[in-house]
């Protein structure tokens, strides 16, 4: 089990922009280091395209926080991580302690203005072992996702509450004009969630950082041509 010092990955704010040194104007391919130390769930790379990443995700299960009110992204993952920490330490409903994982996500409903709160929901991806049967509590509710699709940019330093937003914007201008688009316009509606942000470091970790913008969305295999 992780201590709290390592796990407050979320919580730091600096630079923004590409992480990798060799392919610093590249914003996609790069599997994030942390998961070859921790469990992180399952994905094919479907298309790596001019600055967008189209992955498919296997159905996975999310433990998530209820909506937090905040103007602040980085605030706002930070009172939800550490609801989520509890939760893996053992304050849940079994009194049983949770591997970490990686990404944390922060799921963005974004305001009608700037001075306005946004609507976020910190996740946590629920270990393997635990997915038939999450430990409840309170405050916390599962998320259980069918197999699904994502637009991915990566970029690299800590998460900033100006850098997201400059990354969501490149990441939607990115995909403009492509065959994703319509998909992804299809799936929104569905949604308030405009996109996510996945973050897999420890705050300690000020080489190879990567985050990650999301936007989730959803179509049929057998329609899928390539």
């Amino acid at each position: 089990m992780l201590k709290l010092s390592f796990l407050l990955t979320l919580l730091s704010s600096a630079s923004s922009g590409l992480w990798h040194n060799e392919a610093e104007k590249s914003s996609v391919g790069i599997y994030p280091p942390s998961c070859s130390r921790i469990e992180c769930p399952v994905f094919d790379v479907i298309q790596l395209g001019n600055g967008y990443e189209i992955r498919r995700y296997n159905s996975s299960v999310w433990m998530s926080t209820s909506s937090i009110q905040d103007i602040s992204l980085v605030e706002a993952t930070r009172t939800g991580f550490l609801r989520l920490f509890d939760y893996i330490q053992g304050k849940n409903s079994y009194e049983e302690k949770i591997e970490m994982t990686a990404p944390v996500i922060t799921e963005v409903s974004p305001s009608d203005g700037p001075f306005c709160e946004s609507s976020f929901t910190v996740s946590f991806y629920v270990p393997k072992e635990n997915q038939a049967n999450p430990p409840p509590a309170k405050g916390l509710h599962v998320q259980r996702w069918k197999p699904t699709y994502v637009a991915v940019r990566q970029f690299k330093g800590f998460v900033t509450d100006s850098n997201v937003g400059e990354e969501a914007a490149a990441l939607q201008a990115s995909l403009a004009d492509t065959i994703w688009a319509a998909a992804i316009e299809k799936s929104l509606p569905d949604s308030t969630t405009v996109y996510a942000v996945a973050q897999y470091n420890s705050p300690f970790e000020f080489d190879n950082r990567v985050n990650e913008i999301w936007i989730q969305f959803y179509i049929e295999d057998d329609l899928l041509v390539m």
